[in-house]
């Protein structure tokens, strides 16, 4: 039954601000049917099949029933359906991830709109005109919030009273993310590496528009904030305002009905020229209008701005990707962006960047001269896709679910691994490691040898060595231990050093001065070969952690699956975290297939 279920297409609605967009996908990912109505509230057209025509739409919810009558006209929908994916840009505090519809999930998304009152009444238009249609399916929700659930705090919190956005959820929170998840995928695939070694730039650059700072394949940085106004200037948004100007528009006699309206639709390309079409404004500024010529110059300042800023954020970057309308088809505002981009490393080739054509079916194209060292690409976005991919994996949980035995759960206290000339030098020319205790890993010890950490802001005493020595000096520290010693560590895998930060170590013989090395671990779980077989996860694959505890229960997500023969089955969580889910000794989970990831639930 399920396999014949998940033979079966996948049909995914993306409805947007301005357009809707519909496709069929089979289960090896093949579009086998596409849709597109665009210009939504102004001249709507319709493509399908090679044909388009004008239409008239007096709303989402009309465009959604038009495109469902128009793929089962042609035959689309005959099959039957395993799912329907819909797009939702807004998930709020809430939903982190993709997940099942139903009524509850409905409402939920529904009590957000006032976060992306543009986008997320169009998403809830498509999922309620589809479950009419088809409510015998799964519909999964993907929410472009996902992708940016791994901001830092000190990247996803605003500067105000504590009170005040606890009490109304005020954070950052990030839009686009299918779009910035699916190029920096499609950018490792090309440059023929994994994910996780760069740091890329992704530039969405459409009727909305975001940039990301995707660090080691998670979203670091991002333009948009708690809702899609934030940051760049936009078709018919402005992007980075001064809050007083907020005031002075207040004081002026606008209601809040009228500043909503102005700075989701009346703001941007438009308010600055009349058009939201960048297409339009760059022949406009050709022939000479002076308004056009502004905002092209005000729209490519603001990218490159943000551009300099990320690549200061991860200190480097190795590829700056262009996407969506404008980044993919205007190579005119791609080579204004590029402009001074060259004390990065990124150089522009003009006749490539002339030239660049990507599509879903050739995605990547380099605009980059060779001897660029930052690499300039282009590389058509296709959220559709990766709906589809995800509401696949959500099918895979929903239609199997089964538990499994139960896996140990430990909490590392902070702690030092290092060479022998490392400790020669702190304890002594000669010395070797001395095991206090073995743990859990094979061969691995927690040594007598204690040093103290020394940073900008304060020392820790008494930080216990993990033997046996080893190739490279690296300490593990908790977030908390960061404000003690006033640095400011990554997130990372064991053995990922580089742009890490320094320290300096003192033994009682000598001290060292590390020049990198410190790391926050990446919480993950040691799985030998046959424990991930079992589990049905592969090495570097990311899962969700569910912890249950007394009046403590929480979900741990972006948790990193580590296999090697030589592993014993335990997951690793630092104390700050292990505080957080009021776990202690003898803590262990069950893993379990949900939603398509792999989740557990830990029990004390």
């Amino acid at each position: 039954m399920l396999a014949s279920v998940m033979a079966s297409p996948v049909l995914i609605l993306n409805c947007g601000s301005s357009s809707l967009k519909a496709a069929l996908f089979d289960d090896a990912g093949r579009r086998l049917r596409a849709l597109d109505i665009d210009d939504l509230g102004g001249r709507p057209r319709l493509r399908v099949a090679e044909l388009a025509r004008a239409v008239e739409l007096a709303g989402p919810a009309a465009a959604a029933e038009l495109a469902l009558d128009e793929l089962a006209a042609h035959g689309a929908l005959n099959a039957g359906l395993a799912a329907v994916g819909h797009r939702v840009v807004h998930g709020g505090e809430r939903f982190s991830g993709p997940v099942l519809v139903d009524d509850a999930v409905e409402a939920g998304i529904e009590s957000l709109e006032s976060l992306a009152p543009l986008h997320n009444p169009a998403a809830l238009a498509g999922i309620r005109a589809a479950r009419r249609r088809f409510g015998a399916v799964p519909h999964v929700a993907v929410f472009d919030t996902g992708f940016h659930s791994t901001l830092p705090r000190r990247a996803r919190e605003y500067a105000l009273p504590r009170d005040l956005t606890a009490r109304l959820g005020i954070r950052r929170y990030g839009f686009h993310g299918t779009s910035h998840a699916s190029v920096a995928e499609a950018t490792a695939a090309w440059l023929g590496t994994e994910l996780a070694t760069l740091r890329l730039i992704t530039c969405h650059l459409g009727a909305g528009a975001s940039i990301t700072a995707v660090e080691y394949g998670r979203s670091v940085e991002t333009s948009m904030g708690m809702t899609p106004l934030e940051g760049l200037m936009m078709a018919t948004r402005p992007g980075d305002v001064d809050p007083g100007i907020i005031l002075t528009l207040l004081r002026s006699g606008l209601g809040v009905d009228e500043l909503e309206r102005l700075f989701s639709h009346e703001s941007g390309l438009l308010g600055m020229t009349g058009s939201a079409d960048m297409r339009e404004v760059e022949q406009r500024a050709r022939a000479g209008d002076d308004d056009c010529r502004l905002a092209v110059q005000v729209y490519a300042h603001r990218v490159r701005k943000y551009i300099g800023a990320y690549a200061a954020v991860m200190g480097g970057v190795d590829a700056i990707v262009f996407t969506a309308g404008v980044g993919q088809h205007s190579a005119v505002m791609r080579h204004r962006i590029a402009q001074r981009l060259e004390f990065l490393g990124a150089e522009l080739d003009e006749d490539r960047n002339r030239d660049a054509a990507v599509d879903t079916a050739s995605r990547v194209a380099e605009i980059s001269a060779e001897h660029s060292r930052c690499r300039l690409l282009v590389v058509a976005t296709d959220e559709e896709a990766a709906i589809a991919a995800a509401t696949r994996r959500v099918l895979a949980g929903y239609h199997a679910v089964a538990p499994g035995p139960q896996i140990p759960i430990a909490v590392s206290a902070r702690h030092a691994h290092l060479t022998i000339a490392s400790v020669e030098a702190l304890f002594g020319a000669g010395h070797r490691l001395v095991a206090a205790r073995q743990i859990s890993q094979p061969g691995q010890f927690a040594a007598a040898e204690t040093v103290t950490l020394v940073g900008p802001a304060g020392r820790i005493e008494h930080v216990r060595i993990v033997g046996p020595e080893r190739g490279v000096d690296q300490v593990e520290i908790s977030r908390t231990d960061e404000f003690v010693l006033g640095i400011d560590a990554p997130v990372r895998e064991s053995g990922d050093l580089a742009h890490t930060p320094g320290i300096r170590i003192e033994g009682p013989t000598g001290t060292i001065q590390l020049n990198s090395g410190v790391i926050c671990p990446l919480r993950h779980i040691h799985m030998a070969p046959r424990d991930a077989a079992a589990f049905g996860v592969e090495d570097g694959d990311r899962v969700d952690v569910h912890v249950r505890s007394a009046g403590r229960e929480l979900t741990f997500g972006d948790v990193r699956a580590r296999v090697h023969p030589s592993y014993a089955l335990e997951m690793h969580l630092d104390t700050d975290e292990g505080n957080a889910a009021g776990l202690g000794s003898g803590a262990s989970g069950v893993l379990e297939a949900v939603a398509g990831s792999a989740r557990m639930v830990a029990r004390r």
